[in-house]
């Protein structure tokens, strides 16, 4: 029974010396010195905030991106014991000892690494030679703009890293297709490009445009398939489930389950609670959910509101009215009514509450039972101290003449009768018959008389004058102008009125309120809220001392000086590797010539280079030249800041294309050993200029050690190169 015993266990395994050893280099490039220097450098000063945020539970939005990548550098925080207690303020800072300044920026580090052994493989896997994938492997490896992004606590690395995995798992995948289909390796490296792509997106919106190359080339893939007979009708269909479950299905889930931690996480309120909605900021522990918890639910006649408009930017700002009333005449000579005026007010403020009047009944307290108002239904705002109504007329408002004025009606005695009855227009509602809700509901007022709708129109424009006190406009807009969120409003704080008498009442409104109702919004529509305003959210773009346009990137025309040493020159640049960026321009125009040469000649059934190499020849092209034009490209579409480091994926698949365009023309143009001879030693010269430049920029990719003026001033090659030159 123990008889296996007598023998001993032998395990035998292939090790691919070339790949460990580059991992061992990368894993060197990238690690070495990590903790230098311990201060601030360039975007840390961005991202750090959100991992201080991540620490202590707050709640942020990042109109950057998805938050995946800001969750795994705060994992690296959380790994080094970081207590999120540090003021990100300052590019160049020094590091107090309680942030662990290894732990953060070792995950890109690792991620900027293994790119180095995935360039290897990827070039195996298109099926070109060893020494190909080698020389891929080093240029990644000498790259000094991935150097210098691998080694803080950035996003870049980690992006290329994902990008990179992806297309390595989609080529493994293929190559297992016609004599592996549907094994375990399989279904493996299917699953991990979706999971991979899904991550790339995660951790920027730039990932989606890999995403979509593979999406497009196993399609395409595909589309072979279904001309292929041997397949029967039963297994295409099987090939395309197990498609579509793994390169869309599972990254859709995924996405969603980086949001889910994300805000499972951040529970807190905190600063960038004001540009989310009062359903939002109520889920939130503390701020609004401290004021609000346990509303009634309902709004009914009686009800003592305060409404917030729904759009919220560039401020949150809550309809508001005071003692104060429209100058008789404006600046412009314009005449006004003279009424009391009502503004939107971006702050909390006794003058915000409302109570909801039925115009039917004079009582100004809710009855029991409550009587709810419900969509469609008409009725009064009465300001809840001046008890003034709120109405709108045919006069012109104070900064929007083509709209109404906005008021709370004053009665002089005048030919100016009162129009104070408002419909209540629940957007979002289910039913013709639903009930208005606190926090839930989104409405609109629209004026009985004249068909208006009230409508924040300071959110878009100038703020009031000084007799306003710079308050924002609130205009009654013409629906037939069409439909815009800041006519849309939402109860925010809310409880039932009890008192008739006015000081009562007063009393009444400055008190907290305190109910047994609770609102808690589900995942999907957190998840549905937050995705829209990280789309949609835009900071004001200003122009920046480094941001470039894409036309610089192709010849490197530009640079970024991430952080001087104080007192000392020493200093780190983002800048590439001239030798390998002007290699990889050089063969993307090789490419391009060659496979319009073949094509014109193919055109005429004339066949320069054997079918197997043509197809070889177009793959390599298809993921490496694709994965530079689909990362770049779209750049020049965008209006944002833009900086050198968004090219730094697509110059890393333009990189690839440098071995593939050697190999081909070592393989098909060099036919005799004379001239293999001279290309390979033409090859040998490249990789040492390549290794020179490398070296050559060593000091300011680390930065150290420091350099003297003399130095610095030979390391600026072009003109407008921004190398940082100390005067005493």
């Amino acid at each position: 029974m123990l008889g296996f015993l007598k023998e001993p266990v032998v395990v035998t395994a292939k090790i691919n010396v070339n790949l460990v050893a580059l991992t061992v280099m990368g894993l060197i490039s990238r690690l070495w010195g990590l903790c230098y220097p311990r201060a601030v450098v360039f975007d840390e000063v961005y991202y750090g905030q959100f991992v201080s945020l991540y620490m202590k539970r707050i709640f942020f939005v990042d109109d950057s991106g998805p938050p995946f990548g800001h969750m795994l550098l705060a994992l690296g925080g959380y790994l080094g014991g970081f207590d999120g207690n540090f003021l990100w303020n300052r590019i160049g800072a020094e590091y107090s000892m309680n942030v662990p300044v290894w732990s953060l920026r070792v995950l890109p580090a690792l991620a900027g690494a293994l790119c180095v052994p995935l360039a290897y493989q990827i070039l195996v896997e298109l099926h070109f030679s060893h020494c190909a994938a080698l020389g891929a492997a080093l240029l990644i490896l000498l790259e000094n703009s991935l150097i210098t992004q691998s080694r803080f606590m950035l996003l870049e690395s980690i992006l290329i890293f994902f990008i990179l995995l992806a297309v390595l798992s989609y080529l493994k995948f293929y190559n297992l297709q016609k004599h592996s289909a549907f094994s375990g390796s399989w279904w493996f490296w299917l699953l991990l490009t979706g999971v991979a792509c899904s991550c790339a997106v995660g951790v920027k919106y730039m990932g989606l445009f890999t995403y979509m190359l593979l999406l497009a080339t196993a399609g395409l893939h595909f589309w072979h398939m279904i001309g292929d007979q041997n397949l029967s009708n039963v297994s295409l269909l099987c090939h395309f489930l197990a498609r579509g479950l793994a390169l869309i299905i599972i990254p859709m889930g995924l996405y969603l389950s980086f949001f889910y931690v994300h805000l499972a996480l951040l529970y807190r309120s905190g600063p960038h609670d004001q540009i989310m909605t009062s359903a939002f900021q109520a889920s939130l522990e503390g701020g609004l959910a401290r004021i609000t918890q346990g509303q009634p639910l309902e709004v009914a006649y009686g009800s003592q509101i305060t409404l917030r408009n729904v759009l919220g930017k560039p401020m949150q700002c809550w309809l508001h009215s005071h003692t104060n009333t429209y100058p008789i005449r404006y600046e412009n000579g314009r005449g006004s009514s003279h009424q009391q005026q009502v503004t939107c007010y971006p702050f909390k403020d006794v003058n915000n509450w409302w109570i909801v009047k039925d115009p039917g009944m004079q009582q100004l307290v809710v009855s029991n039972p409550p009587r709810p108002v419900r969509h469609g239904h008409i009725v009064q705002l009465v300001h809840g101290i001046t008890t003034r109504y709120l109405n709108t007329h045919d006069v012109a408002a104070p900064l929007s003449p083509h709209s109404q004025e906005v008021s709370c009606y004053i009665d002089y005695n005048i030919s100016m009768p009162a129009q104070n009855l408002w419909r209540v227009e629940i957007v979002n509602r289910e039913s013709d018959t639903d009930v208005w809700k606190t926090i839930l509901s989104e409405v609109r007022f629209v004026h009985v008389n004249t068909s208006a709708v009230l409508k924040a129109s300071g959110l878009s424009g100038a703020s009031l004058p000084e007799w306003g006190y710079r308050q924002l406009e609130v205009v009654g807009e013409k629906l037939s102008k069409g439909y815009h969120q800041s006519m849309v409003w939402n109860v925010e704080e809310h409880r039932y009125g009890k008192s008739q008498e006015q000081k009562e009442r007063e009393v009444e409104l400055h008190s907290p309120t305190q109910m047994d109702i609770s609102k808690n919004l589900s995942f999907m529509a957190k998840f549905t809220e937050l995705q829209w305003k990280i789309l949609t959210l835009k900071n004001e773009d200003t122009e920046h001392k480094y941001s470039s346009s894409a036309m610089d990137w192709i010849t490197m025309d530009t640079n970024i000086a991430y952080w001087l040493h104080p007192t000392s020159g020493a200093q780190i640049h983002l800048l590439g590797n001239v030798a390998t960026w002007a290699s990889a321009n050089i063969a993307a125009l090789v490419y391009l010539c060659l496979s319009l040469w073949y094509l014109l000649r193919r055109r005429r059934k004339i066949y320069d280079i054997p079918e197997d190499a043509w197809q070889l020849w177009m793959s390599a092209g298809g993921i490496c030249g694709g994965g530079w034009a689909v990362n770049y490209l779209p750049f020049f579409l965008m209006e944002k800041t833009l900086f050198l480091y968004h090219y730094l994926p697509a110059v890393t698949f333009q990189i690839l294309l440098i071995p593939v365009v050697l190999q081909h023309l070592g393989d098909h143009l060099c036919r005799s050993v004379l001239l293999k001879s001279m290309f390979s030693a033409l090859t040998v010269a490249w990789l040492s200029s390549v290794y020179f430049v490398y070296h050559t920029f060593r000091p300011v990719t680390y930065g150290q050690p420091a350099l003297s003026l003399p130095e610095l001033r030979a390391l600026r090659w072009k003109d407008t190169w921004n190398i940082l030159i100390r005067k005493h």
